[in-house]
C-alpha cells in the first residue's frame, strides 16, 4: 500500500472521517520500468485497476477509486500530504481558489518515503497528529505546539501552513 493509502487506512480504521486525493493529472502506479508507469484516470475503480494489475488489491479495501484534489469542492479542516511536491500542489490549488470563503485549513506535510515500511510508520505519525488535533480545545492556538510535539516524537520531517478556502 502506498503512503497516502496507508494513512487513509489507519485513520479510517480509527474512526476518522477521511478523504484522500491525488494532485497530478492522472494516477501513476509502478510499471514495467521506472520510465513506464501504469497510468489511470482519477475515478478509475481500484477493482478495475486490480484486474489489470494483479497484486494491487490492497487499495480496493480502503476506498473505491483514486480522487483528484483539484476536482474536490468540499472544505476540510486539516489536509495531510505525504511528500513536499504534493504539499506545494495543494497549497497552490488553495491559493488559486483565492480564499473567498475565509475558511482556514491546516495543511501538514509528513515527508514519507514511498515504500511499505515507511508508509506504515508515516501513517502512525499522521494518526498521532490526528489524535492531538482532535483533542485540542483551541486548534488555532494549539497547532504550533502540536506540530512541534509530533516533530520531536516522530522520525518524519513536517511542513505546516495555514491556507484558506
Amino acid at each position: 500500500m502506498n503512503r497516502s493509502m496507508e494513512a487513509h487506512y489507519q485513520l479510517k480504521k480509527h474512526g476518522y472521517n477521511i478523504e484522500s486525493f491525488g494532485t497530478g493529472s492522472a494516477v501513476r502506479l509502478p510499471g514495467p520500468t521506472l520510465t513506464q508507469p501504469n497510468i489511470y484516470n482519477f475515478g478509475t475503480a481500484y477493482n478495475q485497476i486490480y484486474t489489470e494489475l494483479t497484486g494491487q488489491d490492497r487499495n480496493c479495501k480502503v476506498k473505491q477509486a483514486p480522487q483528484c484534489f483539484h476536482d474536490e469542492s468540499a472544505f476540510f479542516d486539516v489536509i495531510f500530504t505525504c511528500e513536499e511536491h504534493v504539499f506545494d500542489a495543494v497549497c497552490e490549488e488553495l491559493l488559486n481558489r483565492a480564499g473567498v470563503n475565509s475558511w482556514p485549513v491546516h495543511v501538514i506535510n509528513i515527508d514519507i518515503e514511498d515504500n511499505h515500511r515507511d508508509a506504515v510508520v508515516g501513517a502512525k505519525t499522521i494518526l498521532e497528529l490526528a489524535w492531538q488535533i482532535v483533542a485540542s480545545r483551541d486548534l488555532e492556538s494549539d497547532m504550533d505546539r502540536i506540530i512541534e510535539d509530533v516533530q520531536n516524537k516522530m522520525l518524519h520531517p513536517l511542513l505546516y501552513t495555514v491556507a484558506f478556502y
